[in-house]
């Protein structure tokens, strides 16, 4: 195990973590994924349960968190929020304080459609079982926040590139006919500058990001010696660009005021004016020969990007799933390791 004491440790989002534990955690998911390919994964968390309660749907977190669970000799329960009492009036500090006398860690996810789109809902609500619960408390997506996506897209692009120090990174807002929170965007705006990379962040007016974060990405690139900024010119941002990560979010005013009442029909229809910001290989074709398109997956395959896109030799999507599970099973041995409570 790396020489970080995160035992106990929420992780809400990255930025609550230092560059010296997030590079432990980052070495230690490196370490567990060649001892998996070798069928010897150490069983770090044998007899511990980490339970994971679910507001919002999940193909790959879900999956990576239950698998990186029973790889480390542990149990990882899942839990749909619409089974337990939580909708009938239980508070949330009850439930907190429940899982921390079950088990050893607790993950919540909630976003999107749980929440109606409210920016800031969902993360507010991850905030208060960590307020409560005294054993850690994993983001597994809210509103503002992914930090495990993040970590494992970071281990992914260093496995691609090398060092990525003044790499260039382009975020892209792309086309589709339905819409997401900016959860995986935001926290990679505030992760990639961190590792000294140059994060361009390109979308249509109207798309913009919360401006906490920009100013934040803002300052972890100065500390880092890399950059960060915002484009609307989605040819000049690729132009030359190592890593393109194509995705969709939903505007600004939608996530302000919630899907309800701002209209998902309206909201389509301002996507609709942007549907050429789709990832062509003629995008492709402007980026660097040995440029990686990345997504955090589920892509909205002909709509965010073409299927020769996704599908082509550029294309690290399915290792980058991969790498998701080993950044889990990182953070999970390393924040549930060692001592039960959390010392406040």
């Amino acid at each position: 195990m790396p020489k970080v004491d995160l035992a106990g440790k929420d992780l809400i989002t990255t930025q609550d973590w230092s560059l010296e534990e997030l590079q432990a955690t980052l070495k230690l998911a490196g370490d567990l994924k060649v001892r998996y390919h070798r069928g010897r994964v150490p069983h770090l968390l044998a007899n511990k349960t980490f339970f994971m309660l679910f507001y919002a749907p999940s193909t790959r977190t879900r999956a990576a968190f239950e698998a990186g669970m029973t790889y480390l000799g542990g149990h990882g329960e899942y839990i749909d929020v619409s089974t337990t009492r939580l909708g009938s009036g239980e508070a949330a500090k009850d439930v907190a304080k429940m899982y921390e006398m079950y088990g050893q860690g607790l993950g919540v996810r909630i976003l999107d459609s749980a929440i109606d789109y409210v920016y800031g809902a969902g993360v507010s609500v991850v905030r208060e079982y960590a307020r409560y619960a005294e054993i850690p408390v994993i983001n597994m997506a809210c509103c503002t926040y992914h930090p495990t996506q993040g970590l494992g897209d970071l281990m992914t692009v260093q496995e691609s590139l090398g060092k990525v120090q003044k790499k260039k990174y382009v975020i892209m807002w792309a086309y589709a006919k339905s819409f997401r929170g900016r959860c995986s965007i935001q926290e990679e705006a505030l992760l990639m500058p961190r590792f000294g990379m140059d994060v361009v962040l390109a979308y249509p007016p109207g798309f913009e990001i919360d401006p906490k974060i920009v100013d934040q990405a803002k300052s972890n690139a100065r500390a880092s010696g890399g950059e960060f900024r915002i484009t609307n010119d989605l040819n000049s941002a690729v132009e030359g660009t190592q890593v393109v990560f194509p995705r969709n979010w939903a505007s600004n005013e939608l996530l302000t005021v919630g899907a309800s009442k701002f209209g998902k029909e309206r909201e389509a229809e301002l996507h609709e004016r942007y549907r050429d910001w789709t990832l062509t290989q003629s995008l492709l074709d402007r980026m660097d020969r040995k440029a990686i398109v990345t997504h955090v997956l589920p892509v909205l395959r002909g709509e965010e990007a073409t299927d020769e896109v996704m599908d082509g030799p550029h294309s690290v999507i399915y290792p980058q799933a991969e790498n998701g599970m080993f950044a889990k099973m990182a953070v999970l041995a390393l924040t549930m390791a060692g001592k039960r409570k959390r010392t406040r």
